[in-house]
Parts: structure tokens; C-alpha cells; sequence
């Protein structure tokens, strides 16, 4: 874990764009909010900076509150998509800064790692995080995802099949949704029942092309 950032890095958090997460400072505080892993830097031109989702995290956080944040990619570690079955509802602007800012670190993960640079089908780090990768990519579309106390929304879960989830939401037009999304965000899904109920759920699979 990395050491609380000091004053002036806090100010430039602080002062960060609200929706983008856009920030403005020099390069010796921008560089350290990048080790700390609060922001990263976009690899093209003008290669501005963004807060990462612990960036965002800090920057709703009071300061005498603020924790030490664990030096991670914007994806992984510091943020955990809503998969769906969790307690309660997640929502309100700062999750959806958050989400937002999540998916676009993976989509330039997606820029940085994949060989030709694409962003149109997943990166190394999605086929290991397949649950977490799907998730995201529903709930940056604005899938609502289910709560242990209300089935209504959709539920993405392991299965033994290689390098595929089952995603389930028992409104059926919603489950058409989630494919579409999947498939924009380059998945490869087909649509299955189950032998028992006979209710619908979605295979997907990340896309190598």
C-alpha cells in the first residue's frame, strides 16, 4: 500500500473534472498520483491525465477518511463491478463516475495490451477476470444488476466451460439487452435454457477476433 497523498496532490484530486475525471497539475504531481495508482495517463495526444475509480474514491472521500489506496490497474483491485446477488443497491452519481472511469481504463487496457490496439474485443486481463470483465461491461451500459434481496436485474456467474459466463436476468427483453451489450463490447454470446426450469440465459464468451 502506498503512503495518504499529500496536500497539494489532494487539491489536484479534488480539483479533478467531475464526470471525466480530467486533471489538471504538473508533471511531478501527476506522475505521483499515477504510482499511487489515482490516476493514469492517456497514451495519446495531449496524453492527459484521469483519475482512476480509486482516484474517485479518494476524491468523495473526507480527507481525514482518506485510506491508503493499492498501486493497481484502474480495473482490477481497486474496483469491483456489480455482478449482481450483492447486498443492497449500488447507485448515485459517485458510482457512475466510477463505472464510467473504470470502463474507459479498461478499454485503454484493451488499446495498450491487445497487438493491433483494438478496443473492440477484450484484452489478457478480461479472459482472467471474466466475471468482473462481463460485469463491467453491462453495468457501464446501464444493466441493473440484481440484489440479494431482489432478483429483478441481471446475475453474471462462473461456469465450468473455458473462458465462459452465464448470464441470467428473468425479465427476458433484459436479457436480449445484456446480449447486445456483450456483443458491442465484443463478446461472443448465444442464448440457452435450462434443462430442468427451462428459463433463459445468456453463454458469453470474449471475442479473440
Amino acid at each position: 500500500m502506498t503512503r495518504p497523498p499529500t496536500a497539494a496532490q489532494r487539491r489536484v484530486v479534488d480539483a479533478a473534472d467531475p464526470v471525466t475525471g480530467r486533471l489538471r497539475g504538473t508533471e511531478a504531481q501527476l506522475a505521483a498520483l499515477v504510482l499511487r495508482g489515482l490516476a493514469f495517463r492517456h497514451p495519446r495526444p495531449p496524453h492527459d491525465h484521469f483519475l482512476t475509480p480509486a482516484g474517485h474514491r479518494l476524491r468523495e472521500s473526507a480527507p481525514e477518511a482518506a485510506e491508503p489506496v493499492v498501486v493497481a490497474p484502474a480495473t482490477a483491485g481497486v474496483f469491483a463491478a456489480r455482478i449482481g446477488g450483492e447486498d443492497g443497491p449500488v447507485s448515485g452519481p459517485a458510482r457512475t463516475r466510477e463505472v464510467h472511469s473504470a470502463w474507459q481504463g479498461l478499454l485503454e487496457l484493451r488499446r495498450m495490451t491487445n497487438p493491433d490496439g483494438s478496443v473492440d474485443r477484450p484484452c489478457g486481463w478480461e479472459r482472467t477476470h471474466l466475471v468482473q470483465a462481463a460485469a463491467l461491461a453491462l453495468e457501464a451500459a446501464g444493466h441493473r444488476p440484481s440484489t440479494r434481496d431482489d432478483t429483478a436485474g441481471y446475475r453474471v456467474r462462473a461456469t465450468p466451460q473455458p473462458e465462459a459466463v452465464a448470464v441470467r436476468d428473468p425479465d427476458g427483453a433484459a436479457l436480449r439487452d445484456c446480449a447486445q451489450t456483450l456483443e458491442r463490447a465484443g463478446w461472443q454470446v448465444s442464448e440457452h435454457n435450462e434443462p430442468r426450469t427451462r428459463a433463459s440465459y445468456l453463454l458469453a464468451s470474449p471475442r479473440r477476433s
